[in-house]
Order: structure tokens, then sequence, then C-alpha cells
């Protein structure tokens, strides 16, 4: 094949994943039909069969693109070294949750992508199975012992992970809450200015926790 006919392909596959995610996060898997997304994406509806060998096929390959996504945004080669030093785990900790504030406050494919993981974990699927492997099932651990390191207590107790999930929870919220958050900011809307402001305040609220959490549990 061609470059520029491979190029084409590729082009039209990433159009089609784009519009699946879309339709998917939007309406849900049943309700959106492979017609609808090969119009969002300006193509046919062979392309999907050829592409993807149809719609369960092409619901795998966004959950795919979700895990490679997310995965770039939040990799790094000194992130993926264990870290015991407390003030640099603090760091990491808190340069993670800053690329996540950015990512979902300012990349335009943030809002397909994160409706997509709603709709996958309210209705769960092996597209979610996908999702938790590639990405929950390696990131969590990792935060975990970012968390464990900072502040001495266990990687894989219930309330290092309870507290893992609640500083993502919490960044998730400025996400889906942005109507409500902006309209009572003032805010026209967040561009970076507002995220900057965002991401300093979760890294002070995890600051705060890590103080509280330092130290053997009470």
């Amino acid at each position: 094949m061609a470059a520029p006919v491979r190029q084409a392909s590729e082009n039209t596959r990433r159009a089609i994943i784009e519009a699946g995610l879309r339709g998917f996060g939007s309406k849900g898997y049943a309700a959106t039909s492979t017609r609808e997304i090969a119009a969002l994406a300006e193509t046919n509806v062979a392309s999907i069969a050829y592409h993807f060998g149809g719609k369960e096929g092409l619901r795998t390959a966004c959950a795919e693109h979700v895990v490679a996504t997310l995965g770039a945004v939040l990799a790094s080669d000194a992130a993926e070294q264990e870290v015991v030093d407390p003030e640099l785990a603090r760091a990491r900790l808190a340069g993670l949750a800053e690329r996540m504030v950015h990512f979902l406050l300012l990349r335009p494919e943030a809002h397909a992508i994160a409706g997509f993981m709603i709709r996958e974990m309210a209705q769960p699927s092996p597209a979610l199975d996908a999702i938790y492997e590639g990405l929950i099932a390696r990131l969590h651990p990792r935060l975990c012992r970012l968390w464990a390191a900072a502040t001495g207590r266990e990687a894989e107790s219930p309330e290092v992970k309870l507290a893992v999930f609640g500083m993502i929870g919490q960044i998730v919220y400025f996400h889906l809450g942005r109507p409500v958050v902006t309209r009572r900011m003032g805010w026209n809307g967040i561009a970076a200015p507002e995220a900057r402001a965002i991401a300093e305040m979760i890294a002070a609220t995890l600051c705060a926790r890590l103080d509280a959490d330092r130290g053997d549990p009470a």
C-alpha cells in the first residue's frame, strides 16, 4: 500500500474512532448506530466493518484509544521509577494531578473520552475491562506507591487506595461540573488561567491531605 493511501486509511480509521467516542459517549453503545458513526466520521458504513470488523470491534478500538491517550498524558520515564523520598513523591503526585487537570479541562478530545468512560462504567462491558486493565490497574497502584512514599503508609491499604480515588475524583469533578463551576466563579469558560487556578487549588488540597496522612495511622 502506497504511503498516501496508508495515510488516508489511517486518517479514516482515526476519524471513525473519534466519532465512536462521541457517539457512544453521548448516547450510549446500544443507542448509537453505525450509520450515525459513519456520518460523524464523514465516511461510509462499510469503512467501519473494514477497519474494525463491526460495531463491537469499534467499541474495543475506542477503549484502546482511551488507554493509549491517557497513558501518554500521564506517563514519563521518571514517573515510572520507584520513589522513596517523601518530597519527591509529593512532587510526582502533584505533577500527575496537574497533567490530569490540564488534559481534562483544556484538551478538546477530553470531553469525548470522559463521556465514553462514564458510559462504560455505567454499563460495564469488555471495553471497560480493557480500560481497567490497560490504564487503571497500572496507574492506580503507581499513585498508591507514591502516596505511601509521601506519607509512610502502606501502599495497598484501603485508606491509601481510597485517598487516591478521592484525588482523582476531585480532578474529574471539574470536568463534569464545568457548567456549574464556571457559572459560580463568573468565568466565561475554562482556559489556561482558570485551569492553572484549579490545578493550584488541587495541589494545595493534595499537600494538606498528604501532611495529614504522614506517619503511622492513629
